[in-house]
């Protein structure tokens, strides 16, 4: 019989959580190309969540499933509150302990967890307890190179509770440079019970391919190779059914993407916030474009939604831009 965790996961890709930017609206943008795949949301602070309630980050519409909330925090206690609150939404609650952003570190959130892995313990334990969906967490190789207790440490965090494991390929104290360590992942999957994604620089068919090789993992946990490539996701989930490589999107869709991305965020939060908010996406949209850069100059200071549509089709065109 397939545990509750096991019914949910049901390909072998997921969309990894990225503060900022797997809102509601880029995964639900994502799902309009997947229906089965897990998506995470952006990362939610406890103590945000217990001054402020109904705001966007709870959202979720009859597509949205399934749909994992990841939530960030240090106090048990706390935790097992937003937990509780936010699984009436969620069809998992996951939790953050692999951020390695100074301000969550220093706040004693996030990879900081991997330092005290008692605390962790105490987290996972309290959240559980409160919750009726699957728990999940998220973690680093540890603190440092010369910290990777990440074996006993899923271990720990499994004998607490957690359901599901997804573990960045890299340390706390690399951030995001270098190279994620796939290969290392393997010996987690291969000391605990419970299903592992492996996460960090899956940014096409051809790494998730090697990337699920070389760590033995259930899945893997995509994040930045979204950005620019609603699609991804989805044909990752192709490949892995089916064997079948899909075609990336031509610039043409990706335009096209960016314009739906844009007209969903103004539909939000309104047009100005939403032509603010873009601008942190089209660099992705437009990469390895002709005049790209240019463009881009373009699309950062434009306030004027008449503009901005027509320096999309100027690159969807192919023509030099106005």
């Amino acid at each position: 019989m397939k545990t509750k965790v096991q019914e949910l996961i049901k390909t072998k890709v997921s969309l990894a959580p990225m503060a900022g930017i797997t809102d509601f609206m880029m995964r639900d943008l994502i799902r309009n190309y997947t229906t089965e795949s897990l998506l995470t949301t952006e990362m939610i602070s406890s103590e945000f969540l217990r001054q402020v309630k109904g705001n966007i980050i709870e959202k979720k519409n009859e597509k949205s499933s399934p749909v994992s909330y990841q939530i960030s925090g240090h106090k048990p206690e706390m935790m097992a509150e937003a937990g509780k609150y936010l699984s009436q939404f969620a069809d998992m609650i996951d939790i953050n302990m692999g951020c390695p952003v100074n301000k969550v570190v220093k706040g004693q959130d996030g990879s900081a967890l991997m330092r005290n892995p008692q605390l962790a313990i105490e987290i996972v334990k309290a959240v559980k307890e409160v919750i009726d969906v699957p728990l999940s967490v998220k973690f680093r190789l540890g603190y440092t190179v010369d910290e990777m207790n990440y074996v006993e440490y899923g271990q720990q965090m499994q004998e607490a509770g957690a359901d599901f494991i997804t573990i960045h390929g890299r340390t706390r104290s690399q951030m995001y440079s270098g190279k994620a360590d796939w290969a290392k992942i393997k010996l987690l999957k291969e000391n605990v019970d419970v299903p592992v994604f492996a996460n960090g620089d899956v940014i096409s068919i051809e790494t998730a391919e090697e990337c699920l090789e070389q760590s033995g993992a259930d899945g893997v946990a995509i994040g930045r190779g979204t950005l620019g490539d609603l699609t991804l996701i989805a044909r990752v989930e192709h490949y892995f059914k089916t064997g079948e490589k899909l075609p990336s999107p031509t610039i043409e869709e990706r335009i096209e993407q960016a314009r739906a991305h844009l007209n969903y965020e103004m539909e939000m939060r309104g047009e100005n916030v939403g032509i603010k908010f873009m601008r942190k996406f089209y660099p992705y949209y437009i990469s390895k474009i002709h005049q790209a850069t240019k463009l881009r100059a373009k699309l950062m200071v434009s306030e004027d939604i008449k503009e901005i549509n027509e320096i999309l089709d100027t690159i969807k065109t192919k023509k030099e831009p106005i």
